[in-house]
């Protein structure tokens, strides 16, 4: 736990008190994280202490993400973040008209968020609460009329009818009658609205774009009598942007549904009665009864019952997770056949649930490199066409006598055919799907540049303890009647079982880290503990209990060795290799009068998870070039690990400063990721080129510090990321490679073959929303299974 400024007076009067051994303001919001030693105080002193002091605890910047309304171009969302950061307070502004999210950090120390907001609207933002979309009940077709959420499909269909009834009328009764101009007019008004405040809105902020092309396009064929492709360059523009919002909003809509996951509602527990309260007046410490088969409203801590509980909608794991008393657990989960009492320890808008919805709008905001570079370029690009349309139309004109009309025609189909429109919108459709692809799966990629990165990963670095390994120690081995006997291979023999149950029915008794892992195996195994009677311990030694009519003695070889223990130099012959492993062994004898007989040994360890075996195998295939753990833990056991999950090279005995130097060394032969738990190894997820976070479900930090969040701890979630980002890379170039190919390809039939303006724009609008399904793709990608 990191401490606050030690100059800060404030964090001074927290610290002081004995047993306080840490305090961090996290960044996440108004909270603070306490460091104290149980065993000095206790934790209605600890509540004490934060409320005498809390509010004197500086907080970071805070974050918080909104809904963005408004049509407007990419680079008018440019110059909205540098007006919205002038607000007072405000220290950055990211915003997407396409992705339609605004995200604002700000300084706590200097405003609040009312004042921020308020200031935001000021600098012309339109915008609505992220958790305003969590509504379940979509709005019927008239409400949504009203409302005008289907202004632009409307206009788009009404404009339509126009453009085929003058489409009749022109073929009918031929060009020049008035209500045939009357009609055209009518398509040119209902398809061109959009268009032309777009445009609008991008002159006001002296930015040309394809909206100003297209409308100049469509004014031009109207000025050389082709109204008709004008009016159908309009309809097709404005059907195209239809298309693509919806395409878009579909990468929204897969993650704002996570929130209909969780209920409005929920059963608080007052006493032995229950009544139904709105889940945003749950305060942490209340009880709250769950139903087998409902969704969990809250983040808490099971206080009473077990169940399964399935966390898919977070972690991406299918498989229902057990639950018992003391167990955490999240909203927006599914429980399963019991019923359980839940504490709740966060407010409904703290939940896990929440921050992820928050951190998957936030990444939307977070543009990748390509795509700020696209919108950089965009408005030269598009003067560039302006001025290549004025060429086409001089010089064939001026130069050669050839008829205006024909010229004028032709430099619009150019004008049309080059506009950049699958450019621009092929890198935010791609990144935008990927992230919400991942997010469904538990993959929380905090943003276009960190998606690049994943794509560029030479090097993946382990963190051991947590990461490879399970985090908690078992038993590996049995020594017995001479013998090592590795449970990895299969059960003990029968004896050896009947030991390592004794031993566990006395350990049931300590609460020693090692005896919990003791019992732990013996559950696992499905052995039956006898009761334990008589339980004595010495500390730092050993315990003896009578278990079945027989004394038995547990502990190190040390108080064997005080003992005098009989075969004792047999077993330690048979432990050495297992020590020099890196095993921590357990001594079971039997007290007979003044003797100990030595009857077993078990050696301990914190294993290795079972799909670590394969992941180096499958990350080489996937073109990493080296795979490297990082441990502060003893080189006879980093290298076991190393070993057992084929890990290319390891580093032992590194304390968090030392990780942080052999990240920076790695970093000088490749790209570098780095994965752990987001806490302990947090200077080391700063220091590396993409920054990955294993487990981090409910845990704020966590979420907070690393550029991926893993919300479950499925190793296969880093192939899962890895794959992701490499098909993104690929559907991006696919993207930009085909939108480049038509402009070309359209470009040369507009000179070699006298290309139609109707063609032109059939082409040009085509191809935008291809590319935007192309990249849609992502929502639905499925690894490959393959070993």
């Amino acid at each position: 736990m990191k401490s606050n400024d030690p100059s800060h007076p404030e964090a001074h009067a927290i610290t002081d008190h004995e047993g306080i051994l840490g305090i961090q303001a996290l960044a996440a919001g108004e909270k603070v994280e306490i460091a104290y030693d149980p065993t000095r105080l206790s934790d209605d002193e600890v509540r004490a202490i934060i409320k005498e002091h809390v509010r004197a605890v500086p907080t970071g910047p805070q974050r918080c993400a909104l809904r963005l309304d408004g049509e407007a171009c990419e680079a008018a969302a440019a110059k909205l973040e540098r007006r919205i950061e002038k607000v007072p307070g405000v220290r950055r502004a990211t915003a997407t008209y396409i992705g339609r999210v605004l995200c604002l950090t700000f300084d706590q120390g200097v405003t609040n968020q009312a004042e921020v907001l308020e200031g935001v609207r000021a600098a012309g933002a339109k915008f609505e609460p992220l958790e305003s979309s969590r509504d379940s009940k979509r709005p019927g077709f008239w409400q949504r009329v009203r409302s005008g959420d289907l202004n632009d499909e409307l206009s788009c269909g009404l404009g339509f009818l126009f453009l085929v009834a003058a489409a009749i009328a022109d073929h009918t009764t031929g060009k020049g009658q008035l209500w045939t101009a009357l009609l055209y007019a009518g398509a040119y008004v209902f398809c061109g609205q959009n268009g032309v405040r777009s445009a609008i809105a991008s002159l006001r902020e002296r930015t040309l774009d394809v909206d100003v092309l297209m409308v100049l396009a469509a004014l031009g064929a109207a000025v050389v009598g082709s109204p008709l492709e004008g009016a159908l360059l309009l309809f097709l523009f404005s059907f195209s942007n239809v298309l693509q919002r919806y395409a878009l909003d579909r990468t929204q809509r897969a993650i704002e549904s996570l929130l209909t996951l969780r209920p409005d509602k929920a059963l608080r527990l007052i006493g032995s009665e229950t009544e139904l309260v709105p889940v945003e007046v749950l305060e942490p410490g209340d009880r709250v009864l769950v139903r087998p088969g409902e969704h969990i409203a809250v983040d808490g801590v099971v206080a009473e019952g077990s169940s399964s509980v399935d966390e898919s909608s977070l972690t991406g794991e299918s498989m229902p997770v057990g639950k018992e008393a003391g167990a955490a657990v999240f909203a927006g989960t599914l429980n399963g056949a019991g019923a359980l009492e839940v504490a709740v320890t966060k407010k409904s808008g703290d939940s896990t649930l929440a921050r992820m919805v928050e951190l998957v709008a936030q990444a939307q905001a977070e543009k990748s490199g390509t795509q700020r570079f696209l919108e950089r370029a965009e408005q030269y690009y598009a003067a560039g066409v302006i001025a290549f349309t004025v060429v086409v139309l001089l010089i064939p004109w001026l130069l050669w006598g050839q008829d205006f009309a024909t010229a004028f025609y032709r430099a619009m189909t150019v004008m049309v055919v080059a506009s950049p429109c699958a450019l621009i919108i092929s890198t935010p459709a791609t990144v935008l799907s990927a992230i919400g692809g991942a997010a469904r799966r538990g993959i929380l990629i905090k943003g276009g540049s960190h998606l690049e990165r994943a794509s560029k990963v030479d090097i993946v670095a382990f963190d051991k303890t947590g990461t490879l390994t399970a985090g908690k120690p078992s038993v590996t081995d049995v020594v017995f009647e001479g013998k090592v006997h590795a449970l990895a291979a299969g059960p003990p023999p029968a004896g050896a079982a009947a030991l390592l149950a004794a031993c566990a029915a006395l350990e049931s008794k300590s609460e020693h880290p090692l005896a919990a892992a003791i019992v732990s195996t013996a559950t696992k195994l499905g052995l039956k503990s006898p009761d334990a009677t008589g339980f004595q311990s010495t500390a730092g030694k050993g315990a003896e209990a009578d278990v079945e009519g027989r004394r038995l003695v547990v502990g190190s070889e040390r108080l064997f060795l005080e003992v005098e223990a009989s075969e004792r130099e047999s077993f330690s012959t048979l432990s050495a290799p297992l020590q020099a492993q890196g095993k921590t062994c357990v001594w079971l004898g039997e007290r007979k009068g003044d003797t100990v007989v030595t009857l077993a040994l078990f050696a301990l360890a914190d294993t290795i998870r079972p799909e670590a075996r394969g992941l180096a195998r499958k990350l080489h295939a996937m073109g990493v070039k080296k795979i490297v753990m990082l441990t502060g833990d003893q080189k006879a056991v980093a290298a076991a690990i190393a070993a057992d999950a084929g890990i290319d090279e390891f580093r032992a005995e590194l304390l968090p400063e030392e990780k942080v130097q052999a990240i920076r060394s790695l970093k000088q032969e490749g790209c570098v990721m780095m994965v752990g738990d987001g806490v302990n190894d947090a200077p080391a997820l700063a220091t590396s080129d993409l920054g990955v976070a294993m487990g981090a479900a409910g845990t704020d930090v966590a979420m907070e510090t690393a550029d991926v969040v893993l919300m479950g701890d499925r190793l296969e979630s880093i192939v899962i990321l890895l794959g992701m980002a490499h098909h993104a890379r690929r559907v991006l170039l696919q993207n930009l490679t085909f939108a480049s190919a038509v402009i070309l390809t359209l470009l040369a039939a507009t000179f070699g073959f006298d290309l139609s303006l109707p063609l032109g724009v059939v082409g040009h609008e085509g191809s935008t929303v291809l590319v935007c399904l192309n990249g849609l793709r992502l929502l639905v990608y499925r690894p490959k299974t393959s070993a």
